[in-house]
């Protein structure tokens, strides 16, 4: 069930999106609210599931997985729970979304290179079970949206 967010609330995580190590007190500041409504605020956001963790930012080419891709799969329909199973303990899958249309799943992959890429796709992902067969989708360069200053998913006006 989706929690009920009001204008004080998309402001909080619009500015904790743009620096989830922000302190209380300088959110409570930014916001012009008090510290003990920013601690209260945000402890019902996590407590709701709004906001279901903290995490860095992580540039994958500097952290030496310098190969992205997005993989699309189609799967033996009564296989799918197996087949997600199977690739949350994957490691380089960044991202697994499944869809309906004309693929069943798509995962962002990050890799170390072209070899390792081969390998966690044609290795790993077609060797499993269900998935009938795969699309990869190099990805040549990944702009970093804004954050700070601009639109975020939570201050969008319905249109």
């Amino acid at each position: 069930m989706a929690a009920d967010l009001d204008d004080t609330d998309r402001r909080i995580l619009d500015e904790l999106t743009a620096d989830g190590r922000m302190s209380m007190r300088t959110l409570a500041e930014r916001l012009h609210i008090s510290r003990a409504n920013a601690y209260a605020r945000v402890e019902r956001l996590q407590r709701s599931g709004v906001i279901r963790g903290f995490t860095a930012d992580i540039d994958p080419a500097a952290a030496g997985l310098g190969t992205s891709a997005y993989v699309t799969l189609n799967l033996r329909q009564h296989d799918w729970r197996e087949v997600r199973a199977q690739l949350l303990q994957l490691e380089g899958v960044a991202h697994i979304g499944l869809l309906g249309g004309e693929f069943d799943v798509i995962l962002l992959v990050r890799a170390r290179d072209n070899a390792d890429l081969r390998r966690l796709v044609l290795d790993e992902i077609q060797s499993m079970p269900g998935v009938l067969n795969t699309r990869t989708h190099l990805v040549f360069e990944e702009p970093r949206p804004p954050r700070a200053g601009g639109p975020s998913p939570t201050s969008r006006a319905a249109g």
